[in-house]
C-alpha cells in the first residue's frame, strides 16, 4: 500500500454575492444556525490537511475576522473566473507537494466520504491527471456537462457550447475538482481567456489534460444535495429546508419521535437522545442537549440549553443560554430560564421567569413567580433549597437564598435570605372598609345618571 499523500483545500470565496443583498459575506449566512463555510469546513478538517487556503475578494476582512487563523488567505483582484482563483493559492502552495481538493464556499454540504473519494480516486493506479466531481440533478437545467465512459471523462463543455447529443447527457458539472498540486498549477497556466467572458475557466484544465493524452476521472456524488450551491436568499430557504428535512429524518431514524416532523427545527450541533418526544413547532437554537425520555411541548424555543432525563418543556416554554434541567424536572406555559439550574424533580409550572439562579431538588415555584436578578447594571444570583416552596406572584429579589423546605407565600417580595424551614411572609396590611364598595357603587351611579 503507497504512503498517504498530505492533502491541501482551496476554497474559492471571492464571489461578491450580489444575489443576496446583503452586506454580510455570503458564506457567512447561516444554514442550521451555522455559517455555511463552517459546515464545509468541518467536513475538509475531518481529512486533517496540511494546508487549508481560502480566496477571497470583497468583503474579505468579514472572512478574516471569521476564520482567524484556521487557514491561510489569498486574494483575488481582480476576479477573472475560478481558474484565475485557484491561481491566487499558488504562492501559499508553493513548497506542498500533495493532492489538493478545490472546494466551493457557498456548497457548503460536501461530505468528508465524498472528498475522502475524490483523492483515493486521484491516487488509484491509473493516477489521473484529475477528479471531477460529478452530479446527477433531476433536471439537468443548464449545467456544464461532463461527458464520460466508464467513469473516464471524455470532455467537459458548457451548456450553451454544448450539442443537442451532449445536452442530453445527465451527468453534470460541479465545479469541485482534485488535482495533484503540481499538475494543478501547471495545467491552469495554460488556461486561456479567449471566451465570452474573457475569465479562465477552471473546468478547461480537464479538456487540456485530455489533449495531452492523460486521463482524467469523475466521481459522482451520492446525492446531488450534496452539491448544493448558495447565491440567493432564495436558495438559501431552499437549502434551510434541505438541512432541516435531512436532520429530521436522522433523529427519528435515531429513535427521536417528531409529532410534526417539519414543524420542528434544529441547529447543526442539536444533539437529542433515543425516546425523547418533540412536539409540533419546537426551535432548537445553538448548544442544545435533550436526554433520553424528555418531552419537549408545542411552541417552545430551547437555545444553548442542557434538558435532563425525563423532563418536560413546555408548551409555550423558552429556555435560554445557561439553563439546565436536570432529571425529571419541569418547566411549563410561558416559563423562561437563562443561565439558572433547575433541580432533579424541581417544578416551575407556570408564568415563571428563573434567571441566573439554582433551584434545589423537588423544589416548587408557583406561577407568576420571578427571580429578580438585574438591576441595571450587575447580574446577581438566586439560590433555591430543597423541597423549597414559592408561592404564586412573588418577587425574588437577588442576591438572596432560600432555605431547604422554606415555604414563600403567595405575593411575597423577598429581598432578604429566607432560612431553612422558614415561612416568609412580605405583604402590606390588609385594610377592610365594610360597605365602601356599595356606597362607592351608588355615588358613581348618581353622578352617570346626573350627566346625562
Amino acid at each position: 500500500m503507497s504512503e498517504k499523500r498530505p492533502i491541501a483545500a482551496i476554497i474559492l470565496a471571492a464571489g461578491k454575492g450580489t444575489r443576496m443583498q446583503s452586506s454580510r459575506h455570503k458564506v457567512l449566512h447561516e444554514v442550521g444556525g451555522r455559517a455555511m463555510i463552517e459546515h464545509l469546513l468541518a467536513n475538509v478538517e475531518a481529512l486533517e490537511p496540511a494546508h487549508l487556503v481560502t480566496i477571497v475578494g470583497e468583503s474579505r476582512e468579514q472572512l478574516h475576522d471569521a476564520l482567524g487563523d484556521r487557514c491561510a488567505f489569498a486574494v483575488q483582484e481582480p476576479q477573472l473566473g475560478t481558474g484565475h482563483a485557484v491561481q491566487q493559492a499558488q504562492a501559499a502552495l508553493a513548497r506542498f507537494d500533495g493532492d489538493v481538493l478545490v472546494l466551493y464556499g457557498d456548497v457548503p454540504f460536501v461530505s468528508t466520504a465524498t472528498m475522502q473519494a475524490m483523492i483515493e480516486r486521484l491516487n488509484a493506479a491509473d493516477a489521473p491527471a484529475a477528479v471531477v466531481l460529478g452530479f446527477e440533478p433531476e433536471d439537468p437545467l443548464r449545467y456544464g456537462r461532463v461527458i464520460a465512459e466508464a467513469g473516464q471523462i471524455v470532455k467537459m463543455v458548457e451548456w450553451k457550447d454544448a450539442s443537442e447529443g451532449e445536452r442530453a447527457c445527465t451527468l453534470c458539472n460541479s465545479g469541485l475538482l482534485a488535482a495533484r498540486s503540481d499538475n494543478l498549477f501547471a495545467l491552469l497556466g495554460r488556461v486561456s481567456n479567449s471566451n465570452a467572458q474573457a475569465e479562465y475557466y477552471l473546468p478547461d484544465i480537464v479538456n487540456i489534460a485530455i489533449t495531452d493524452g492523460h486521463s482524467c476521472a469523475v466521481v459522482v456524488t451520492p446525492s446531488p444535495d450534496e452539491v448544493t450551491g448558495i447565491n440567493s436568499r432564495a436558495e438559501l430557504a431552499a437549502a434551510e429546508a434541505q438541512w432541516q428535512a435531512l436532520k429530521r429524518r436522522e433523529a427519528m431514524e435515531a429513535g427521536v419521535t417528531l409529532r410534526a416532523p417539519e414543524t420542528v427545527f434544529f441547529s447543526w450541533d442539536t444533539e437529542i437522545a433515543p425516546d425523547v418526544t418533540v412536539d409540533p413547532h419546537v426551535v432548537f437554537g445553538p448548544g442544545v442537549t435533550v436526554a433520553s425520555g424528555a418531552h419537549i411541548k408545542a411552541f417552545s424555543h430551547l437555545e444553548g440549553a442542557r434538558v435532563g432525563e425525563d423532563c418536560e418543556v413546555g408548551p409555550y416554554a423558552r429556555l435560554r443560554p445557561g439553563a439546565v434541567m436536570e432529571k425529571g424536572s419541569k418547566v411549563g406555559n410561558f416559563v423562561e430560564m437563562k443561565k439558572a439550574v433547575l433541580g432533579e424533580g424541581a417544578k416551575a409550572n407556570h408564568l415563571t421567569y428563573i434567571g441566573d439562579a439554582t433551584v434545589g431538588a423537588g423544589a416548587n415555584i408557583g406561577a407568576g413567580t420571578i427571580t429578580c436578578n438585574y438591576d441595571g447594571y450587575f447580574k446577581y444570583q438566586t439560590v433555591i433549597g430543597e423541597r423549597a416552596f414559592i408561592g404564586s406572584n412573588s418577587s425574588l429579589i437577588a442576591p438572596v437564598k432560600i432555605g431547604a423546605d422554606a415555604i414563600v407565600a403567595a405575593g411575597s417580595a423577598v429581598s432578604r435570605d429566607v432560612d431553612a424551614g422558614e415561612l416568609r411572609m412580605v405583604r402590606a396590611e390588609q385594610l377592610v372598609k365594610p360597605g365602601w364598595a356599595d356606597r362607592f357603587h351608588d355615588a358613581m351611579k348618581k353622578k352617570k345618571a346626573a350627566g346625562k
